[in-house]
């Protein structure tokens, strides 16, 4: 009797540690697959967040501070480029643009977008049973079948590009400020273009649910809200839905114009105090609660098995002066000093270095950093393979599977990374910029138009410039070209570099994108209407 006795509080036991094995790793659900949240900011500097600069003492992150403290922050993570169309194709299809086709921005008038030939990794996640909603900005193309319903989201809430490309009835703040949009006739429209340059006025900015315009113009001032029901109603949704899904949340903020809660002023907008640099924070602020919501809703609703990750394209718009946001210590000096800026467009650290934070609780573990050396382009085969997706085999790829460095604390991400000209300087999308370890080598350099309007000359470098970043994390001073330090980091550079051009020249995947343009497919909800005006939200 004892020994039966004995055997059955050992069976007892032993389940229990299977259960609570089961528990931890989740082994009671094989086949269930991971959420992923994606979050994109636009133009965002790499010291806006607050927990990669707390000497600062500032508190314009909370929400993404307390996130980093409860997941990893990556401090040398990497947006593909500098520009957004090229960057944001680039994540979606974990290529280079010189693969993937896309270089250099698409405009209102595009009549294409992303090729068609490219793959999204939101097209193999519904494939594989994901429901994909996609929120805010697109700008791969907007026209027929280049819209995000038709490139692997179930369902899109957004503007299909930036949010300057359009009037609206409020602007918000900008530099130089925008007029709201004109119901006059073309002539006035014509001129109020030409003398405010950068502005749109012919056509309202759309706000298009899926593929319908459903507010044109928006209201700029509303649009962080609406955004928000949106997430909050997609992610409470996916309980009843009983599938995993992805959610990529493409923000506005911190691109212009910012439209942050404070009550404007409407009978003198355009005459607002252009100098006070609280709006940058309060978009900030604005955009980091956002991100908080979005989390809140994530871990009440399946908290232990949704990966956020949050990340931006680029670096801020240095030209925007007090609308623009913080490079931290990448400030680009060797740059700067010779004139213009050295972040938006421009291939100097502040022009790709950006914040990003990752929290999956009980997989990622809490309040760590790592330094590894990571890409935007890393997300398409990162996420993948965490929902056991294989990619299709008939393309190449540049982006790695950071899995073991968001997991479990690997160190080492790509030994090299190419940085893509993106406007300030040389071909757009050439690859003449290069990082190696603590190296990073120029073979061109050139500034984006700086605060003020100061620009820099393009100039070519052979041998290219190199820079120490371990030692010299403001690109101020080069090493000695005749040092030896010099020589062997020179020489791995210029073979990988040659490397990877001979690849790109071999590859049969390689895509070309249409940037054909025709003011004909400007989204336009009613053309018998001034500014395309409508509105067929309840």
């Amino acid at each position: 009797m004892a020994e039966g006795f004995t055997l059955l509080l050992s069976a007892m036991l032993l389940c229990g540690l299977l259960l609570h094995m089961v528990s931890k790793h989740g082994v009671d659900e094989p086949n269930k697959k991971p959420n992923f949240i994606i979050i994109l900011a636009d133009d965002i500097g790499w010291g806006d967040l607050d927990a990669n600069q707390p000497e600062e003492e500032k508190n314009n992150t909370p929400y993404l501070n307390l996130m980093a403290q409860q997941g990893l922050r990556l401090t040398d993570f990497h947006s593909p480029a500098s520009t957004c169309s090229p960057s944001r194709a680039a994540i979606l299809t974990g290529r280079y643009g010189l693969r993937n086709g896309v270089t250099h921005n698409f405009a209102v008038g595009s009549v294409a977008g992303l090729p068609l030939s490219e793959v999204t990794f939101p097209q193999l996640l519904q494939k594989a049973g994901y429901y994909t909603a996609m929120i805010r900005k697109w700008h791969l193309g907007h026209n027929g079948p280049y819209g995000p319903t038709k490139r692997g989201f179930d369902y899109y809430i957004g503007v299909p590009y930036s949010n300057d490309m359009g009037c609206t009835d409020i602007p918000g703040y900008n530099l130089p400020q925008c007029y709201p949009c004109d119901s006059s006739g073309p002539q006035v429209i014509r001129l109020k273009r030409h003398v405010h340059g950068g502005c749109y006025s012919k056509v309202g900015l759309p706000l298009i649910e899926n593929s319908s315009i459903v507010e044109q113009p928006l209201d700029l001032w509303t649009l962080t809200e609406q955004y928000k029901s949106a997430a909050l109603r997609i992610i409470h949704n996916a309980r009843n839905r009983e599938q995993p899904y992805l959610l990529y949340i493409a923000l506005a903020h911190m691109h212009v114009p910012l439209a942050p809660p404070l009550p404007p002023d409407t009978a003198s907008i355009a005459h607002h105090r252009l100098h006070d640099s609280r709006v940058y924070t309060a978009s900030l602020r604005e955009m980091d609660s956002l991100v908080g919501a979005v989390k809140s809703a994530s871990d009440d609703t399946d908290k232990n098995n949704t990966l956020i990750w949050f990340t931006g394209d680029n670096g801020p718009w240095e030209q925007k002066c007090q609308y623009a946001g913080s490079v931290g210590p990448f400030k680009g000096e060797w740059q700067s000093s010779r004139g213009g800026g050295s972040a938006k467009r421009t291939t100097w650290e502040g022009g790709h270095r950006v914040p990003t934070v990752a929290y999956w609780p009980g997989e990622i573990l809490a309040n760590t950093t790592s330094t590894a050396l990571l890409s935007g382009m890393d997300i398409f085969p990162t996420l993948l393979s965490l929902a056991g997706v294989t990619p299709p085999s008939d393309r190449r790829y540049d982006g790695i599977d950071a899995t073991n460095i968001l997991l479990n604390g690997e160190k080492t991400g790509h030994k090299f990374l190419f940085h893509p000209n993106s406007g300030a300087a040389g071909k757009f999308g050439d690859l003449q910029a290069v990082r190696s370890g603590k190296y990073k080598a120029f073979y061109i350099t050139g500034a984006a138009e700086a605060c003020g309007g100061a620009t820099g000359r393009q100039q070519l470098h052979d041998p290219p410039l190199i820079f120490n970043l371990e030692s010299d994390e403001a690109e101020e001073t080069p090493l000695e070209v005749g040092t030896l330090e010099y020589q062997v980091a020179a020489e791995r550079i210029a073979r990988r570099r040659e490397e990877l051009l001979w690849d790109i020249a071999t590859d049969k995947s390689v895509s070309a994108a249409d940037y054909t343009t025709d003011e004909s497919v400007a989204p336009c909800c009613d053309p018998t209407q001034a500014v395309c005006r409508c509105r067929t939200l309840g």
